[in-house]
């Protein structure tokens, strides 16, 4: 058992709380990583927030990067000293959607409260999210980890666990998205503007952006957006689609976790286009919509978890494409931030104005 600091939520809605906690070794099939950088999620906010409710006291965080302090008995593949991406994709390989290639839809429950933190004096805390990652160290099942080239900065790896493979992932592996085909994104946030880059490089005609923001609109052109639409027009779907050349897209992505945005989905959509469900809106937000329209147009409403990808398969790819300069990552960090300052990082993630903002443990001082 050793001692590491981590930022511990006590109860939804207050300050995280920098502290002493305690984390054992690991064990079979699990390794330690030290953290070297771990993004800010809205799904960590909404969770401290208790919006999806959840155990308490807890450590949050699952977009992470670092390198293998620590390995388990029965690990193959990993040494200590390997450069890591560590993601809450926490999967046993042999229940009905690990066997059919979906780890995101594990049916193998965990209980993080039995995970391997505790507080000081031995109580429950929560490894959120299987992982736990805004602290120095975490140990999470082998299977959530994904080796990476040691050239590539940890800040940035930090962002494919979670945005970026949830962005690119809805596009590619949840809309299947052919070249030529049309993409309306709803939210021009930090999964938005991955969702856009997916468009790109799954070949997409069309590309529109639709936020509140028009600054964020701009940024997503950055990214790959065709066309901008402000979300505050009185029936922004009749813009879009006089941009789309008077139809309606073949996909259109929901990022943000906003009901109206999920009500007036639909309306963009062309003869036989899908709506794909990524925003997670509050426990006991309910969107309307008419299931006869869905239904005589050919239509679809498909639920995108963490973009259905296979880790072991996308991240590499998707850090290939990096190198290349073809998936701006760089472009994705708002601002860096000590743990000490997570809070402040937190306040100003919740802004909306900021595409990811990365804690960065800095070990050389």
């Amino acid at each position: 058992m050793q001692t590491i600091k981590a930022a511990v939520c006590h109860a939804f809605g207050e300050p995280l709380r920098i502290e002493d906690i305690h984390l054992r070794a690991p064990e079979q099939g699990e390794v330690e990583v030290t953290i070297d950088a771990v993004a800010i999620c809205h799904s960590d906010i909404s969770y401290a927030e208790g919006s999806w409710g959840g155990s308490l006291p807890a450590v949050y965080g699952h977009e992470a990067a670092g390198r293998v302090s620590t390995v388990g008995t029965g690990v193959q593949g990993l040494s200590e000293g390997d450069s890591v991406v560590v993601t809450l994709i926490r999967s046993c390989g042999s229940c009905a959607p690990c066997a059919g290639g979906s780890p995101v839809s594990c049916e193998t429950p965990y209980n993080g409260d039995m995970g391997p933190i505790t507080l000081p004096d031995g109580s429950k805390l929560h490894q959120a999210m299987a992982t736990g990652g805004f602290a120095e160290k975490v140990v999470v099942d082998r299977r959530q980890v994904v080796r990476i080239s040691d050239k590539i900065a940890k800040d940035v790896a930090s962002l494919v666990a979670c945005g970026v493979i949830t962005g690119v992932g809805a596009v590619v592996n949840s809309a299947h998205l052919r070249a030529g085909q049309d993409v309306v994104v709803i939210g021009a946030g930090g999964v938005g503007l991955n969702a856009i880059q997916g468009a790109r490089i799954a070949g997409a005609r069309r590309i529109v952006a639709v936020d509140m923001s028009a600054e964020k609109l701009d940024v997503a052109k950055e990214f790959g957006a065709t066309h901008g639409v402000l979300a505050t027009h009185k029936a922004p779907w009749l813009v879009t689609r006089k941009a789309l050349g008077g139809r309606g897209a073949d996909a259109v992505i929901v990022t943000v976790g906003a009901i109206p945005a999920y009500d007036q989905a639909p309306n963009y959509l062309a003869t036989q286009g899908k709506v794909i469900m990524v925003g997670m809106p509050h426990v006991g937000g309910e969107a309307t919509y008419q299931p006869v329209n869905l239904a005589a147009a050919g239509q679809g409403m498909i639920g995108s978890k963490m973009g259905d990808v296979v880790i072991q398969r996308d991240i590499p790819w998707m850090l290939d494409l990096y190198e290349q300069g073809r998936l701006k990552l760089d472009e994705l960090i708002s601002g860096r931030w000590s743990l000490e300052q997570i809070n402040e990082a937190i306040a100003d993630t919740k802004t909306g104005t900021a595409r990811r903002n990365v804690i960065v443990f800095d070990r050389k001082a």
